[in-house]
């Protein structure tokens, strides 16, 4: 019995020592490690928990534009499903009981820019609705066409910008010029900053189409807007910007739309083509490109910004709006 003892010691050992210098006992201490430094608070306003992880504050969290605009959206359209009868959930409604934030990525020292989280949403049934959610707040896309002054058919040209995008892993992603919105900054306002720094024209906010805004003005459109970045009603729509939501599955992120067109001489408009922009400072390396309206849909076919201005513009020239 002795050695039968000693022997299973042994094994015991030896297990242990394999199990600890494993990759999946490295993961499970590192797991507990960070659970145990969250901590959970309850939200003031809706009273549910919220969890954060090590190194994001409630304060920094309720300071979050993008979260606080995410959260009373998705509370408003849970209320909807209660008060609308003709509400697809109406009769067994969903209910947020908790949202968890996972991670979190800064724009330098102080300023909070991405946030991944995920949201228990359920109804009495126990049926749940996919949680996972990246909030980075709102971006503007400009569509900007460039007429040559002695055409007189009108044959447009379109700037593009060519820069790297790592999160689709190019150096060379062709897309509309955009940008985000600053906190607290207006749409338009950040529309014509972006213009200036990745294009090189300098455009007063007057000077820019909402194409997003004009889609409301269509008869027989879905919603009324209310203004800048206004909201869709009806539909179950309510609360939502007027814009492109480029990733509604996971990510928060909505685009509205502008356009300005002005009338160049032609001799300018080779100067476009290969000029660089863009703010060095932070990163920017943007390669400038020249291409027809009517190649527009081909030649920026993998950004949804594009093919979204595309048929904005094209839908809205239809009903004569621009």
């Amino acid at each position: 019995m002795p050695i039968i003892l000693a022997t299973l010691y042994q094994s015991r050992t030896a297990l242990l020592r394999t199990w600890t210098s494993s990759p999946f006992a490295s993961r499970l201490a590192w797991t507990t490690s960070t659970r145990n430094k969250m901590s959970t608070f309850q939200h003031p306003d809706y009273h549910i928990p919220i969890t954060l992880p090590a190194g994001l504050s409630q304060s920094q969290l309720l300071a979050f534009p993008p979260f606080n605009s995410w959260l009373t959206t998705l509370q408003t359209s849970l209320a909807t499903q209660r008060t609308t009868p003709t509400h697809p959930f109406h009769a067994d409604p969903y209910t947020l009981h908790a949202i968890t934030v996972q991670a979190f990525d800064r724009f330098g020292p102080a300023r909070l820019g991405f946030v991944k989280l995920t949201s228990a949403v359920t109804n009495a049934a126990g049926e749940a609705l996919p949680g996972a959610v990246i909030l980075r707040g709102p971006s503007v896309a400009m569509l900007v066409m460039l007429l040559p002054d002695d055409d007189g058919e009108e044959e447009r040209y379109v700037l593009l910008t060519v820069q790297p995008r790592v999160a689709a892993g190019s150096l060379e992603f062709v897309e509309l010029p955009a940008g985000m919105v600053d906190d607290g900054g207006s749409f338009a306002g950040q529309a014509a900053r972006e213009m200036e720094e990745e294009l090189g024209l300098v455009i007063g906010e007057g000077e820019l189409v909402a194409l997003s805004e004009l889609v409301g003005e269509v008869g027989g459109a879905v919603g009324d807007g209310d203004g800048e970045g206004g909201v869709v009603g009806g539909g179950g729509l309510s609360g939502l910007p007027r814009a492109v939501y480029p990733s509604a599955g996971g990510c928060d992120e909505y685009i509205p739309i502008y356009m300005h067109e002005r009338r160049v001489p032609r001799a300018q408009l080779g100067e476009w083509t290969g000029k660089l922009t863009g703010l060095r400072e932070e990163g920017e390396k943007i390669t400038l490109k020249l291409v027809r309206m009517r190649d527009l849909w081909k030649e920026g076919a993998r950004d949804a910004k594009c093919l979204a201005a595309v048929a904005l513009w094209e839908g809205l020239r239809r009903e004569g709006k621009v």
